[in-house]
């Protein structure tokens, strides 16, 4: 045998030798300095796989989740002092329209009897000159129509029998000073409501700065996160809401005044969403519903609480569109069915009138402002208008949208309310976003209006000469009457 044929305990040496540099290289290797390591591939970046039923924004929803909360509740705080104030504000305008007509008939029974006074002096005159009453026809010679049948019903009386005249006057100084005690209580209510209406503007003011001190807060990132978070939610509400089943099944047919209040409601879309505002440029929730009825040809309550209230209830597998669906246990927001699960809406403070989906808030119910209208079929069956439902929006409101902060007097220097009978006036939004007492809604994007469902302006507020003038004419009887009364 050969020397490179010799085994050492069995292992041929060149084997040996082989395994020995093997083992040197491998340790020189390993005592590289880690710098060698950037000539090495780079690892590919590492992916983040989601477990089935897990949720991406799990982290988002337990840091912010509470957030989004709070903000909701102070969104839906001031939705309902907004329509607390704008109740005060329809109470008042129709207690106005009370004092407006009751001062006309003080003023048109006045009238009566200072033409009866007149004619019982003449009367006392002409009797003891002559014991007749036929001079008294030039009294004929009247102002106005009403005051001519009046003395004409006067002097039939007189003739017949002096005694049914002087009844007669007598009866109509009891119904003057009637009216008149109707209208001083109808002034003393309405200062009570324009101090109601001072009270529910200050709560709406309070409730909107902390709305805006916590939007204010967020960064652009936290308020993005916010409104994605807020999206997620309501997408999930809706498809339980369907997959309930409570919505019903196909579309229905809307009145001839649905169609039309649904096409008005849709021109409102991306105008700013202003506390109190009943448009033309703004609106909040209840002036959006109420205007788009209004301009159909159906006017309905101002507030969502009395739309929930006076408007008939149906059923949410009846719903059709231009019915309105009202939101949490209070009513304090409602919105117009447009179809397709899809509502339009003047959503908060902040935000614009959008299409929204119907159940991505808590359903009350809903209510249809023409029960006694049939469906439209003359007009085809109902197309889903095609609109884009608008995205979630948090942000600070424009300055000019919402009330002066409410101030914190001293105790003991609070302002008293209002002595007189006339209401301040400061209640309804302006155009400078004070409160004040203008009549329609202003084209400014601020918040206007009287509060009522109309664009017209509402009876004014009682003038101080107005108020005078009624207590003249509360005393003007009594130096009048002839002693024969």
């Amino acid at each position: 045998m050969s020397a490179g044929q010799r085994t050492e305990n069995g292992v041929r040496p060149w084997v040996r030798a082989a395994m020995r540099c093997g083992a040197v290289l491998a340790a020189a290797a390993l005592s590289l300095p880690l710098a060698t390591a950037a000539y090495a591939a780079p690892e590919p970046t590492p992916t983040i796989t989601v477990a089935a039923g897990a949720d991406p924004l799990a982290d988002a929803k337990t840091t912010l989740g509470p957030m989004l909360d709070r903000l909701h509740q102070l969104y839906q705080e001031a939705e309902a002092a907004t329509e607390q104030y704008n109740a005060a504000v329809a109470r008042q305008a129709a207690q106005q329209q009370q004092v407006a007509d009751l001062r006309a008939r003080v003023a048109s029974q006045q009238a009566a009897v200072n033409a009866g006074v007149d004619i019982a002096a003449q009367l006392a005159a002409a009797q003891y000159r002559s014991g007749r009453a036929s001079d008294l026809a030039d009294f004929m010679l009247a102002e106005n129509p009403y005051q001519a049948v009046v003395i004409a019903q006067l002097l039939d009386a007189a003739g017949r029998s002096q005694k049914a005249f002087l009844d007669r006057l007598k009866a109509d100084r009891a119904t003057l000073v009637e009216l008149q005690a109707q209208a001083e209580q109808s002034l003393v209510q309405v200062t009570a409501l324009a101090t109601q209406q001072e009270a529910a503007k200050a709560d709406v003011a309070k409730r909107l700065a902390a709305v805006e001190d916590m939007v204010g807060s967020l960064t652009g990132a936290q308020r993005g996160e916010l409104e994605e978070l807020e999206r997620r939610q309501a997408d999930e509400a809706q498809l339980a809401f369907l997959a309930s089943g409570a919505l019903g099944k196909g579309e229905r047919t809307p009145s001839e005044a649905g169609r039309r209040a649904v096409a008005w409601a849709l021109k409102q879309l991306g105008k700013d969403y202003v506390w109190g505002g009943a448009g033309p440029d703004v609106f909040d929730c209840s002036g959006l519903t109420s205007q788009a009825w209004l301009n159909a040809g159906k006017p309905i309550p101002r507030t969502s609480q009395e739309q929930w209230a006076q408007l008939k209830h149906v059923p949410l597998n009846q719903i059709r569109p231009g019915d309105l669906v009202v939101y949490f246990g209070g009513a304090t927001h409602i919105g117009m069915y447009i179809g397709g699960g899809l509502i339009v809406q003047a959503p908060h403070t902040g935000d614009v009138v959008k299409v929204s989906k119907i159940g991505a808030m808590p359903i009350l119910g809903a209510v249809r402002p023409d029960p006694d209208a049939g469906a439209d079929d003359k007009g085809g069956g109902w197309k889903v208008p095609q609109v884009t439902v608008g995205p979630p929006r948090i942000a600070p409101s424009k300055p000019t949208t919402v009330p002066p902060r409410p101030s914190n007097p001293a105790p003991g220097n609070q302002t008293p309310p209002p002595s007189t009978g006339t209401p301040s006036g400061t209640g309804a939004p302006s155009g400078s976003g004070t409160p004040s007492g203008s009549g329609t809604p202003s084209g400014s994007g601020t918040p206007s209006g009287s509060g009522t469902p109309s664009g017209t302006p509402g009876a004014g507020s009682p003038s101080p000469t107005a108020t005078e003038a009624a207590s003249r004419s509360a005393s003007a009887p009594a130096s009048a009457s002839p002693s024969a009364l």
